[in-house]
Protein backbone atom coordinates (compact mmCIF):
# COMPACT_ATOMS: atom_id res chain seq x y z
CA UNK A 1 0.00 0.00 0.00
CA UNK A 2 1.42 3.38 -1.01
CA UNK A 3 2.14 5.42 2.10
CA UNK A 4 3.62 2.60 4.16
CA UNK A 5 6.93 4.47 4.40
CA UNK A 6 5.12 7.20 6.31
CA UNK A 7 3.80 4.61 8.76
CA UNK A 8 7.21 2.88 8.91
CA UNK A 9 9.14 5.91 10.08
CA UNK A 10 6.43 7.48 12.23
CA UNK A 11 5.91 4.28 14.22
CA UNK A 12 5.66 4.06 17.99
CA UNK A 13 8.79 4.81 20.01
CA UNK A 14 9.62 1.73 22.08
CA UNK A 15 12.87 2.46 23.97
CA UNK A 16 13.51 4.08 27.31
CA UNK A 17 14.87 7.17 25.52
CA UNK A 18 11.77 8.76 23.97
CA UNK A 19 13.39 12.12 23.17
CA UNK A 20 16.37 10.58 21.35
CA UNK A 21 14.26 8.09 19.43
CA UNK A 22 11.73 10.76 18.47
CA UNK A 23 14.57 12.85 17.01
CA UNK A 24 15.79 9.72 15.20
CA UNK A 25 12.33 9.01 13.73
CA UNK A 26 11.90 12.58 12.47
CA UNK A 27 15.40 12.65 10.98
CA UNK A 28 14.75 9.30 9.33
CA UNK A 29 11.64 10.70 7.64
CA UNK A 30 13.63 13.66 6.29
CA UNK A 31 16.81 11.83 5.27
CA UNK A 32 14.94 9.00 3.55
CA UNK A 33 12.76 11.42 1.60
CA UNK A 34 9.46 10.43 3.21
CA UNK A 35 8.94 14.14 3.85
CA UNK A 36 10.77 16.41 1.43
CA UNK A 37 12.04 20.00 1.66
CA UNK A 38 9.05 22.31 1.84
CA UNK A 39 6.72 19.60 3.16
CA UNK A 40 4.75 20.07 6.36
CA UNK A 41 5.09 17.36 8.99
CA UNK A 42 1.90 15.76 10.30
CA UNK A 43 0.17 17.75 13.02
CA UNK A 44 1.58 17.73 16.52
CA UNK A 45 -1.43 15.80 17.81
CA UNK A 46 -1.13 13.18 15.05
CA UNK A 47 2.64 12.78 15.37
CA UNK A 48 2.54 12.45 19.16
CA UNK A 49 -0.13 9.75 18.88
CA UNK A 50 1.68 7.83 16.14
CA UNK A 51 5.06 7.99 17.89
CA UNK A 52 3.40 7.24 21.24
CA UNK A 53 5.20 10.13 22.98
CA UNK A 54 3.96 13.12 24.91
CA UNK A 55 3.47 16.39 23.08
CA UNK A 56 6.13 17.89 25.35
CA UNK A 57 8.67 15.30 24.14
CA UNK A 58 7.65 15.88 20.54
CA UNK A 59 8.05 19.66 20.88
CA UNK A 60 11.50 19.19 22.38
CA UNK A 61 12.51 16.94 19.49
CA UNK A 62 11.17 19.41 16.91
CA UNK A 63 13.01 22.24 18.68
CA UNK A 64 16.25 20.24 18.49
CA UNK A 65 15.79 19.69 14.75
CA UNK A 66 14.98 23.37 14.25
CA UNK A 67 18.19 24.28 16.07
CA UNK A 68 20.09 21.89 13.78
CA UNK A 69 18.57 23.48 10.66
CA UNK A 70 16.25 20.70 9.50
CA UNK A 71 12.82 22.19 10.19
CA UNK A 72 11.08 25.45 10.96
CA UNK A 73 7.83 26.19 12.76
CA UNK A 74 5.33 28.63 11.25
CA UNK A 75 2.36 30.22 12.98
CA UNK A 76 -1.05 31.10 11.61
CA UNK A 77 -3.83 29.38 9.73
CA UNK A 78 -1.42 27.58 7.40
CA UNK A 79 1.22 27.07 10.05
CA UNK A 80 2.88 23.94 11.35
CA UNK A 81 6.33 22.40 11.23
CA UNK A 82 7.94 22.42 7.77
CA UNK A 83 11.07 20.76 6.42
CA UNK A 84 13.56 23.45 5.44
CA UNK A 85 14.10 24.01 1.73
CA UNK A 86 17.87 23.91 2.31
CA UNK A 87 18.90 21.01 4.51
CA UNK A 88 22.17 20.92 6.46
CA UNK A 89 25.04 19.33 4.56
CA UNK A 90 25.90 15.79 5.70
CA UNK A 91 28.63 15.45 8.29
CA UNK A 92 31.87 14.75 6.43
CA UNK A 93 33.49 12.30 8.78
CA UNK A 94 36.21 10.31 6.94
CA UNK A 95 34.80 7.04 5.63
CA UNK A 96 37.55 4.95 7.25
CA UNK A 97 36.83 6.50 10.65
CA UNK A 98 33.13 5.73 10.28
CA UNK A 99 33.92 2.18 9.26
CA UNK A 100 36.12 1.77 12.34
CA UNK A 101 33.29 3.06 14.53
CA UNK A 102 30.89 0.58 12.93
CA UNK A 103 33.33 -2.31 13.27
CA UNK A 104 31.66 -5.62 12.46
CA UNK A 105 28.41 -3.69 12.18
CA UNK A 106 29.31 -2.65 8.62
CA UNK A 107 29.33 -6.18 7.21
CA UNK A 108 26.26 -6.97 9.29
CA UNK A 109 24.40 -4.01 7.79
CA UNK A 110 25.48 -4.85 4.22
CA UNK A 111 24.37 -8.47 4.56
CA UNK A 112 21.08 -7.44 6.13
CA UNK A 113 20.46 -4.84 3.45
CA UNK A 114 21.10 -7.38 0.69
CA UNK A 115 18.74 -9.92 2.25
CA UNK A 116 15.99 -7.36 2.83
CA UNK A 117 16.13 -5.50 -0.45
CA UNK A 118 16.61 -8.44 -2.83
CA UNK A 119 13.69 -10.06 -1.06
CA UNK A 120 11.69 -6.84 -1.34
CA UNK A 121 12.27 -6.61 -5.09
CA UNK A 122 11.22 -10.23 -5.55
CA UNK A 123 8.14 -9.81 -3.35
CA UNK A 124 7.11 -6.58 -5.09
CA UNK A 125 7.36 -8.26 -8.49
CA UNK A 126 5.28 -11.17 -7.22
CA UNK A 127 2.31 -8.93 -6.35
CA UNK A 128 -0.33 -7.49 -8.63
CA UNK A 129 0.38 -3.81 -8.03
CA UNK A 130 -2.37 -1.23 -8.05
CA UNK A 131 -2.25 1.68 -10.48
CA UNK A 132 -1.29 3.95 -7.56
CA UNK A 133 1.57 1.65 -6.54
CA UNK A 134 2.87 1.48 -10.11
CA UNK A 135 2.75 5.26 -10.42
CA UNK A 136 4.51 5.61 -7.05
CA UNK A 137 7.41 3.48 -8.29
CA UNK A 138 7.63 5.31 -11.62
CA UNK A 139 7.58 8.70 -9.91
CA UNK A 140 10.32 7.78 -7.43
CA UNK A 141 12.40 6.32 -10.27
CA UNK A 142 12.00 9.49 -12.34
CA UNK A 143 12.89 11.75 -9.41
CA UNK A 144 16.04 9.74 -8.69
CA UNK A 145 17.19 9.63 -12.30
CA UNK A 146 16.91 13.43 -12.63
CA UNK A 147 18.20 14.31 -9.13
CA UNK A 148 20.96 16.82 -8.54
CA UNK A 149 24.08 15.71 -6.67
CA UNK A 150 22.76 17.47 -3.57
CA UNK A 151 19.50 15.51 -3.59
CA UNK A 152 20.71 12.20 -5.01
CA UNK A 153 21.25 10.23 -1.79
CA UNK A 154 17.87 11.25 -0.37
CA UNK A 155 15.95 10.42 -3.54
CA UNK A 156 17.89 7.19 -3.99
CA UNK A 157 16.85 6.23 -0.46
CA UNK A 158 13.24 7.13 -1.28
CA UNK A 159 13.22 4.85 -4.34
CA UNK A 160 14.56 1.89 -2.38
CA UNK A 161 11.99 2.53 0.32
CA UNK A 162 9.23 2.72 -2.31
CA UNK A 163 10.16 -0.77 -3.52
CA UNK A 164 9.76 -2.07 0.03
CA UNK A 165 6.44 -0.21 0.35
CA UNK A 166 4.85 -1.91 -2.64
CA UNK A 167 5.53 -5.37 -1.20
CA UNK A 168 2.56 -4.65 1.08
CA UNK A 169 4.62 -5.50 4.18
CA UNK A 170 4.89 -2.73 6.80
CA UNK A 171 7.49 -4.75 8.73
CA UNK A 172 9.72 -5.05 5.67
CA UNK A 173 9.35 -1.32 4.98
CA UNK A 174 10.37 -0.47 8.55
CA UNK A 175 13.37 -2.82 8.46
CA UNK A 176 14.50 -1.40 5.12
CA UNK A 177 14.30 2.15 6.46
CA UNK A 178 16.31 1.19 9.55
CA UNK A 179 19.14 -0.51 7.68
CA UNK A 180 19.33 2.33 5.17
CA UNK A 181 19.83 4.79 8.02
CA UNK A 182 22.64 2.61 9.40
CA UNK A 183 24.50 2.94 6.11
CA UNK A 184 23.56 6.47 5.03
CA UNK A 185 26.26 8.29 7.00
CA UNK A 186 28.88 6.00 5.49
CA UNK A 187 27.48 6.50 1.99
CA UNK A 188 27.58 10.28 2.56
CA UNK A 189 31.27 10.00 3.43
CA UNK A 190 32.28 8.68 0.00
CA UNK A 191 32.21 10.83 -3.14
CA UNK A 192 29.36 10.75 -5.63
CA UNK A 193 30.94 9.62 -8.90
CA UNK A 194 29.16 10.60 -12.11
CA UNK A 195 29.84 7.25 -13.77
CA UNK A 196 28.60 5.39 -10.73
CA UNK A 197 25.40 7.46 -10.64
CA UNK A 198 24.76 6.70 -14.32
CA UNK A 199 25.29 3.00 -13.65
CA UNK A 200 23.04 3.09 -10.57
CA UNK A 201 20.28 4.82 -12.53
CA UNK A 202 20.47 2.13 -15.23
CA UNK A 203 20.21 -0.53 -12.53
CA UNK A 204 17.30 1.25 -10.86
CA UNK A 205 15.53 1.25 -14.22
CA UNK A 206 16.10 -2.49 -14.62
CA UNK A 207 14.80 -3.22 -11.11
CA UNK A 208 11.63 -1.18 -11.49
CA UNK A 209 10.94 -2.53 -14.98
CA UNK A 210 11.23 -6.11 -13.69
CA UNK A 211 8.87 -5.33 -10.80
CA UNK A 212 6.31 -3.70 -13.10
CA UNK A 213 6.60 -6.62 -15.52
CA UNK A 214 5.84 -9.06 -12.69
CA UNK A 215 9.19 -10.84 -13.07
CA UNK A 216 10.38 -11.83 -9.55
CA UNK A 217 13.54 -13.63 -10.72
CA UNK A 218 14.89 -10.71 -12.72
CA UNK A 219 13.81 -8.20 -10.08
CA UNK A 220 15.80 -10.08 -7.45
CA UNK A 221 18.83 -10.49 -9.74
CA UNK A 222 18.82 -6.81 -10.74
CA UNK A 223 18.62 -5.69 -7.11
CA UNK A 224 21.39 -8.10 -6.11
CA UNK A 225 23.64 -6.71 -8.84
CA UNK A 226 22.87 -3.15 -7.77
CA UNK A 227 23.54 -3.73 -4.07
CA UNK A 228 26.71 -5.69 -4.81
CA UNK A 229 28.03 -2.70 -6.73
CA UNK A 230 27.31 -0.34 -3.84
CA UNK A 231 28.97 -2.70 -1.35
CA UNK A 232 32.03 -3.03 -3.61
CA UNK A 233 32.32 0.76 -3.90
CA UNK A 234 32.14 1.14 -0.12
CA UNK A 235 34.78 -1.50 0.45
CA UNK A 236 37.04 0.12 -2.16
CA UNK A 237 36.97 3.48 -0.39
CA UNK A 238 37.53 1.83 2.98
CA UNK A 239 40.48 -0.30 1.86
Amino acid sequence: MVGQADDAVFRAVRTGNPFEETVERLLQAIKLGVVVPGDRLPSERDLAARLNVSRVTLREAIHALAEAGYVESRRGRYGGTFVNEQLPKPRRTPAKKLAQELGDGLEDALVLRSALETGAAEAAASRELSAAEQEHLRRCLSETSTATLTDYRRLDSRLHLAIAEVTGSPSLTSATADVRMRLNELLDAIPLLERNIEHSNDQHQAIVEAILAGDPTHARQAMHEHLSGTAALLRAFLA
